[in-house]
């Protein structure tokens, strides 16, 4: 598997829980430091979930960040979140990616570009679901996966935020945190800050021996605008960055 993947915030969309409307709660987050959105919303007809797509890559562009399409159609673009169950093998999209729970699923991983891994902690999008892997649990999916993860469920604190990247994760994607969020821009704003101190942390211990550096190509800065993260019209590749180194959707 190769290139770069979603890092940092991951912001999962659910407009039936958004405060004051879906596009309302990407564009705060994306202002927040954002730049990696997972369009669900699969209850919707087709027309209306591409035209939805659209919107949120408007919302996107200015900042070069991806949006990502929960199910193997991507609506425009060439990436894709696929679930657990299928389909196998992947599509031969641009950035693939998929819900994983356990190692038995993280082995069956292909081409794939990065997986989720859920749930970390109990999560009020889906409560009851689980049991939660807990860090221990996150940890050990990290260093089975053949492929960089992100940290999905009950991710909402910037301590949790560091718990996840002191496990390995490449990321954390989160859904009702920002979804819910009365600010979503200053909530994203303190994530994406707590990812950037934690991943600096773990780079400083890498360079003085003391701990491995994280798995995936990451860069210890929240993107900005003229960020390399490409997928303005959600078709190209992120390209390359300074440093080496969710449920079912």
């Amino acid at each position: 598997m190769t290139g770069l993947v979603p890092s940092g915030v991951v912001l999962l969309t659910d407009r039936l829980v958004a405060r004051g409307g879906l596009e309302r709660v990407v564009a705060g987050a994306v202002a927040g430091g954002v730049r990696w959105v997972v369009l669900r919303e699969k209850d919707l007809p087709r027309a209306e979930r591409a035209a939805l797509a659209v919107d949120l890559r408007a919302i996107l562009a200015d900042v070069d960040g991806t949006l990502i399409v929960a199910g193997p159609e991507p609506l425009g673009g060439d990436a894709v979140h696929l679930p657990a169950a299928g389909p196998y093998p992947p599509p031969p999209h641009q950035l693939v990616g998929r819900s994983c729970h356990s190692v038995a699923e993280l082995n069956r991983l292909t081409t794939e570009h990065y997986a989720t891994v859920s749930p970390v902690w109990p999560t009020k999008s889906k409560p009851g679901y689980g049991p939660p892997l807990n860090v221990a649990g996150l940890g050990s999916l990290v260093r089975a996966s053949p492929a960089p993860l992100l940290a999905l469920g009950g991710v909402e604190t910037p301590e949790q935020v560091t718990a996840c990247v002191d496990a390995g994760a490449a990321g954390v994607a989160v859904l009702g945190a920002l979804m819910r969020a009365e600010d979503p821009e200053e909530t994203a704003a303190t994530l994406s800050s707590a990812f950037v101190k934690a991943v600096t942390q773990k780079l400083v211990k890498s360079r003085h021996g003391r701990t491995e550096a994280p798995r995936s190509g990451l860069r210890p800065t929240v993107p900005t605008q003229g960020s390399s993260l490409t997928a303005r019209s959600g078709h190209g590749r992120p390209q390359p960055q300074s440093a080496t180194t969710e449920e079912s959707q």
